[in-house]
């Protein structure tokens, strides 16, 4: 698991940010920047609060989650629907997540299904495909096998 001085550091490049550039952000020394960096000291509350005026998620940099405010619109309208859903409903739209998610694999490569967890019970789990083929605009059930 990352901690915060991994978090911080890997933010710093990812923004493309040499050591002088973020310490600049944070109103700090480069030398303070690398001690933050490799854990011997730990930032203060002015240090975070420019970075956080600057635009980085402190929040991720503590908890290693985004926060709500670094979604964008869509990504924050959808969490809030997602969030508005009863527990069967949150898992058909994850299916349809994981689902969608395949369509950018080629046919060829091996499909790689995550687990989904879903905290509560939901009561079945569906493997495998659920229909069989589709006929005009619908779709017709794949037959169930009878026990002998």
């Amino acid at each position: 698991m990352e901690d915060f001085k991994t978090r911080l550091k890997g933010e710093r490049k990812r923004l493309g940010l040499n050591q002088d550039k973020f310490a600049q952000l944070g109103g700090v020394t480069r030398d303070t920047q690398l001690n933050y960096e490799n854990g011997s000291r730990k930032p203060d509350s002015d240090y975070l609060q420019r970075l956080s005026d600057a635009g980085i998620d402190v929040l991720f940099l503590f908890t290693g989650k985004l926060s709500v405010g670094s979604l964008s619109d869509d990504e924050e309208e959808l969490l809030d629907g997602y969030r508005k859903l009863d527990l069967r409903a949150k898992a058909r739209v994850l299916g349809v997540v994981e689902g969608a998610s395949d369509a950018d694999t080629p046919p060829s490569a091996p499909k790689n299904r995550s687990n989904i967890t879903i905290h509560g019970g939901v009561g079945q789990q569906i493997h495998g495909e659920t229909f069989k083929k589709v006929v005009g605009p619908r779709m017709v059930k794949a037959p169930s096998k009878k026990k002998s």
